[in-house]
């Protein structure tokens, strides 16, 4: 099982944000930082620290902190 910590580190990360940022209800556009060309950022961050390969409609669906946790699950990565 996974720690929400580190899905919320990699966004962190990815869209240079303070940690404190990262909430669940974090969406793609509603902050400045997670523009278009961030989110391939996003994606490929959250790929290589998970170990997966997303498929493209879970790239564009992936529109919130929240959604990464049900499509990430999906590829079996469990958080708490």
């Amino acid at each position: 099982m996974t720690s929400n910590i580190a899905l919320y580190e990699v966004f962190s990360t990815a869209l240079n944000i303070p940690l404190e940022e990262v909430h669940e209800d974090l969406k793609y556009n509603s902050i400045p930082q997670w523009d278009s060309v961030a989110h391939m950022t996003l994606i490929a961050a959250l790929e290589d620290r998970f170990d997966v390969m997303l498929d493209t409609d879970d790239i564009i669906d992936m529109n919130s902190v929240s959604k990464a946790v049900e499509i990430l699950s999906r590829y079996g990565i469990d958080f708490q």
